[in-house]
């Protein structure tokens, strides 16, 4: 017989159970409030010491400050509609080269520059640089915008360019020809200086960005191409400067998009033989497809927050807000789940964690008693770069689950590569430099563009993309964008061109510097 072990004792056991909680609890707290304390968004390259450049100073006197309000309102004047892939006012457009040749003579005039038509209304510009051995850039804008109703309410005509309390209004004031213009008077005023740049650079511009680039943006890779062009970086249009848009963050920040939803346009649609309204079955094409449609609703993609660049966007936000959000932030790696959750609450927040799915139009029925023979829906999706179209597309077939319901895929491209934001990163570093030099209070941090640019098309040229314009949004200003009342005032425009004034210069350095550490002494 042997002898007996050694009793448990589950009073023991819990004290065990309870502390050794209690310290691994411990520790990821103390590992979060280091943390906390330690990240900080502004810090790395920002002190460190930057090559030096023959900088040219920009003197906006009077006069040259009102001669840019001047050219940008007759800009905005000139209605280079794109209304689809057909639809696009060529007239406007040969109007538009007319104006931008009177505008900026010496842009074109100068033996540094070289320009040419692409697609017949889309400009390409190379800037020669002294030192070929430097890696040439782009800077993308359009020509190109929405339509606008002159019967909504707008506080001013559409297309008339009015000043108003500081602010010229109009369609393409924000989207893309505040850009467009600041580009080339930033390189204007450098030229009339005397400037010759040491790194060279090339300018596009765009005619059909807003209904896919497909004859404009893709026909100037394709001349890229055919020279063996590659590129440092790119630059486009997409992200900005926000200012009181995310509650709790205090102060500014400048988001660069490192990063682009892909997206997918879906037909849904159910056949069946016609009948009376009278002697209705048991199920129609409507009923058929609402069901699939509600089950599209119903059932989202799984969320990914902080697998995409969307992470990286809170954590360099992170000490710039108030406690505990501060603390939460600052630490994705515990909390990822619990900021997810928030997140999905608000239709904003919700398209930077997830492939998002809207049902944009429903066609179904001819008359009022016949039950139709044919229901139609399309399905818009946005697709977040740690997912992929077919992710998307499998999802919709596992969704419906309904083989009387056909699926087709309309249109569609994947999600783009995420370009580097570490500090060896040449572009997005340069980027942040000149945001700071020229924004000082702002915080910079990566982002995710969760709608669509001509810059998606260059991916071949280069692996860093970046998505940036020092447009100021405050709250309620994203919905100018694409609609009404449409503005940009005039002290921001006139930031565009120091802007794109400083960028040009910072870009002429060889070599990044050496970072100083971005980790706080504890």
């Amino acid at each position: 017989m042997t002898e007996p072990g050694p009793r448990f004792k589950p009073v023991k056991f819990l004290k065990i159970v309870s502390c050794s909680f209690l310290l691994v609890v411990s520790l990821l707290l103390t590992v979060a409030s280091i943390r906390t304390l330690s990240l900080d968004g502004n810090l790395g390259l920002q002190l460190a010491r930057w090559e030096k450049t023959d900088n040219v100073s920009l003197e906006l006197d009077l006069d040259h400050r009102r001669e840019l309000v001047t050219r940008l309102r007759e800009a905005i004047q000139i209605r280079t509609v794109s209304t689809s892939a057909e639809d696009i006012n060529t007239t406007a457009l040969l109007h538009f080269d007319r104006f931008l040749r009177q505008a900026f003579p010496r842009v074109f005039s100068s033996s540094l520059v070289h320009h040419e038509l692409v697609a017949n209304y889309s400009h390409l510009f190379r800037v020669e640089g002294s030192q070929p051995d430097l890696v040439p850039y782009l800077l993308l804008a359009h020509i190109d915008v929405v339509p606008a109703s002159e019967s909504d309410d707008w506080l001013a005509p559409p297309f008339s360019a009015e000043v108003i309390d500081g602010y010229i209004y109009g369609r393409g004031a924000m989207d893309d020809k505040s850009s467009l213009m600041g580009i080339l008077e930033a390189l204007e005023y450098l030229l009339r200086k005397g400037y010759a740049p040491r790194r060279g650079f090339y300018i596009g511009l765009g005619h059909d960005e807003e209904v896919f680039g497909l004859n404009g943006a893709v026909n100037i890779v394709r001349v890229l191409k055919q020279r063996g062009v590659q590129l440092s970086f790119v630059l486009d249009e997409g992200l900005a400067l926000i200012d009181g848009v995310f509650p709790g963050l205090e102060g500014p920040a400048a988001l660069i998009g490192l990063s682009e939803k892909g997206m997918a346009t879906v037909k849904l649609s159910v056949s069946m033989v016609p009948g009376h309204a009278s002697m209705p079955p048991r199920e129609t094409t409507i009923g058929i497809l609402a069901a699939a449609v509600k089950s599209l609703e119903e059932n989202p993609m799984p969320t990914v927050f902080g697998y995409g660049p969307e992470r990286g966007t809170f954590e360099q936000l992170a000490h710039k807000f108030r406690f505990p959000l501060k603390f939460i932030l600052s630490n994705l790696w515990l909390f990822s789940p619990i900021v997810a959750r928030f997140m999905e609450r608000k239709p904003e927040t919700n398209s930077f964690i997830r492939t998002t799915t809207a049902v944009t139009m429903f066609n179904a029925g001819v008359k009022l008693n016949v039950i139709p023979s044919l229901a139609e829906a399309y399905i818009n999706m946005r697709i977040h770069p740690a997912q992929s179209l077919k992710e998307a597309m499998d999802h919709i077939h596992s969704t419906v689950g309904d083989t009387r319901v056909k699926i087709e895929l309309i249109n569609g491209f994947d999600p783009e590569p995420v370009s580097s934001s570490d500090e060896k990163s040449f572009g997005f570093q340069i980027i942040k430099k000149t945001v700071l030099d020229n924004f000082p209070t702002v915080t910079v941090a990566p982002g995710m563009c969760t709608a669509n640019t001509d810059s998606r098309h260059f991916k071949d040229l280069t692996k860093d993309i970046y998505r940036f314009i020092p447009l100021w949004l405050k709250p309620g200003d994203t919905k100018r964008l694409h609609g009404i009342n449409e503005r940009i005032s005039i002290k921001n425009y006139e930031e565009f061109v120091t802007f794109y004034f400083s960028l040009i210069q910072n870009c002429d350095i060889q070599n990044l510097p050496e970072p100083h550490s971005s980790v706080h002494e504890l």
